[in-house]
């Protein structure tokens, strides 16, 4: 827009370049979708060599547009713009949500390994991992809440980040007690199998054939 203005108003011996916060929000914004994909790769890999399955960090990282739906809602709600900390704020709810997910889907298999069906499992992973995941929720948020609350000298501008972390938190809560049910329900294999529990039982059937055979 500043571009066309100057087009039909200056002559070319002038010239317009953005400056403050305008500059630095051009300059960050194309290496911000490069770096959220990033960050969400990164939290798949390393989820995937925890749970040694390639399902379960999808229906985990299902939280992660929950909370940036959140977040834009959030910044709508209180009149907050689209800048740098906003942006930086929505890169780290990345981290900050996925825990969620974790704590209901690995406690939902550890009851699958003892012999729970998948529905069973997942209904006593949300039970159990409730107060986990509201007390961890909560202190995020209260944690954040003086920065979206822009108290302190300069914290104005910091006043978006604050405001996503809050937002998006509070609205990943929410939804993915609901959700990740859900979805684990449909997604998730039957029966997860113990690789421990396999093998003590191979050896156990090796120890009765060797005393058989004597």
């Amino acid at each position: 827009a500043m571009d066309r203005i100057s087009a039909k108003i200056l002559d070319e011996s002038f010239s317009t370049d953005l400056g403050g916060e305008s500059r630095d929000f051009k300059e960050s914004s194309s290496n911000t979708l490069f770096a959220f994909g990033l960050a969400l790769l990164l939290v798949y890999l390393i989820l995937s060599a925890q749970f040694e399955s390639f399902i379960d960090p999808i229906i985990i990282i299902i939280t992660v547009p929950m909370a940036v739906a959140g977040a834009f809602l959030s910044l709508w709600l209180f009149g907050q713009s689209w800048n740098i900390f906003s942006q930086i704020g929505t890169i780290m709810l990345i981290g900050l949500v996925t825990k969620n997910g974790i704590l209901i889907v690995e406690f939902a298999n550890q009851l699958k390994e003892k012999g729970a069906n998948i529905h069973d499992a997942i209904r006593e992973a949300s039970v159990s991992r409730l107060r986990p995941i509201l007390m961890t929720s909560l202190a995020i948020a209260i944690g954040a809440l003086p920065i979206a609350m822009a108290l302190g000298a300069a914290a104005k501008s910091r006043m978006g980040m604050g405001i996503v972390i809050v937002g998006g938190t509070t609205f990943s809560l929410v939804l993915t007690l609901f959700v990740i049910p859900a979805i684990y329900s449909y997604w998730s294999k039957e029966h997860k199998v113990n690789a421990d529990l396999d093998e003590s039982l191979k050896m156990a059937l090796e120890g009765d054939k060797n005393e058989n055979a004597k």
